[in-house]
């Protein structure tokens, strides 16, 4: 099989399903998503099927339980996804909308209408949701998608593709809309890359090094997501109750996602008081803290961190700590390891608060809450394609808006130029 070519005509295929798409109605694209809903519960059994084949690959390559748990679908989580898509179907659909308008001096109306990007290329590694949410979102903002799915979740995906294919194409949409790359091989990226005639953007989510690797050798623009170094800052003036609460939420609740909690700093005045609470409730949970000089000091025998420690996204039961002697000592830190995501500052003065908003320069910032929301669902925007960590185009959680671009439309009575 020729993949450069096979892979070269489904991103021709999608190209013509978009043409059709941005044209279609509401109705229609809310039809599919209704009847993919209902296809994925009723699929369920078939679903986790595939899905334990991946489960059981990974637990024979010792994959971590965070990994584990990021690739694991169950009958809750299908639910969820067919629950996401229904709130997706209740959004308004922002295709043809007409933004702003506004009247010249020699009578042209000048507008602005939001029309989708196009052809996305999502590449992303072990989360099958993905699959789904990218799918969903795509088709309601009138886009076709192209699926590259990791090796580890090859099974899942599959499965899962297939029936988006065969639930859209039943409501009447072009099933070519959304295309799988049925290869785990990883020359398929680089194939992807250089597509650019067919495929508007790419959208990577996952890893640092995948990341890295779209935004260095892709053709085609690259909206980026997903790596999330978050960081929460422990005042000296914070509550001490709400501040283990914080942490333990961002870091435990589910440590293998984006918006999990992967840095703590906290300030020298209170350091000895909270590290050591905190230290017994991490215990109990499994979390390993990998600690400064000072840290070390306040718990001895936990690990020293390493200078590539504050960079780290460990997606894992793994928090850095560092004891910081100041509110400027821990701004720096957060600006210079952190990859503008989630940051989140636990204080009761307000006017430090404010200047922590401004300061950061992240997609979310927080004040007294967990880095854990950052989700599109949770700012109401129904289910997201990804946090967007840039600042051209879009930034923080993608939605439909953030998955269309303008165009101008222009109203005249027969003006021409002088």
């Amino acid at each position: 099989m020729n993949i450069k070519k096979v892979i070269e005509n489904q991103a021709q295929d999608a190209s013509l399903a978009a043409a059709k798409l941005g044209c279609i109605s509401t109705e229609k694209k809310n039809k599919a998503l209704s009847l993919l809903a209902e296809r994925l519960v009723n699929s369920t059994s078939m679903i986790l099927r595939e899905n334990d084949k991946d489960i059981k690959a990974a637990r024979d390559k010792d994959y971590s339980a965070a990994f584990v748990d990021r690739l694991k679908l169950s009958e809750e989580r299908i639910k969820k996804m067919a629950a996401a898509l229904k709130e997706v179907i209740d959004l308004e659909d922002p295709v043809g909308n007409i933004i702003k308008m506004w009247k010249r001096p020699n009578g042209l109306k000048i507008g602005q209408m939001s029309v989708p990007l196009g052809v996305i290329g999502i590449i992303y590694e072990s989360r099958p949701d993905v699959t789904v949410e990218a799918s969903a979102l795509c088709l309601k903002a009138g886009n076709s998608v192209i699926l590259r799915g990791g090796s580890s979740a090859y099974n899942s995906n599959k499965i899962l593709s297939r029936i988006i294919k065969e639930a859209i194409a039943d409501a009447g949409l072009p099933s070519s809309s959304i295309q799988f790359i049925d290869t785990v091989k990883r020359k398929a990226v680089d194939i992807l890359f250089k597509l650019n005639k067919y495929i508007d953007v790419l959208i990577p989510r996952g890893g640092r090094n995948l990341i890295k690797k779209v935004v260095n050798e892709s053709r085609i623009p690259v909206i980026e997501t997903g790596l999330g170094n978050c960081h929460i800052y422990v005042d000296c003036t914070a509550d001490i109750e709400m501040a283990l609460n914080i942490v333990d939420n961002a870091k435990t609740s589910r440590p293998a996602v984006c918006n999990a909690a992967e840095s703590l700093l906290i300030h020298k005045n209170i350091a000895e008081q909270f590290l050591p609470v905190l230290k017994e409730r991490f215990n109990e949970k499994g979390v390993e803290i990998r600690g400064d000089e000072k840290t070390l000091k306040i718990l001895p025998g936990v690990k020293k961190a390493a200078a590539e420690d504050w960079y780290r996204e460990y997606l894992d039961y793994i928090m850095s700590v560092r004891v910081v002697d100041s509110y400027q000592e821990a701004v720096k830190h957060i600006n210079k390891y952190g990859s503008g995501h989630s940051e989140a500052i636990i204080t009761s003065d307000y006017f430090k608060s404010q200047r922590f908003i401004n300061e950061i320069d992240a997609a979310a910032v927080y004040v007294n809450a967990s880095t854990r929301f950052t989700d599109g669902n949770q700012y109401g925007l129904g289910a997201e394609i990804g946090i967007s960590t840039q600042k051209l185009h879009a930034r923080g959680p993608m939605g439909l808006k953030e998955l269309t671009t303008v165009k101008y439309v222009i109203f005249g009575e027969g003006q021409i130029r002088e």
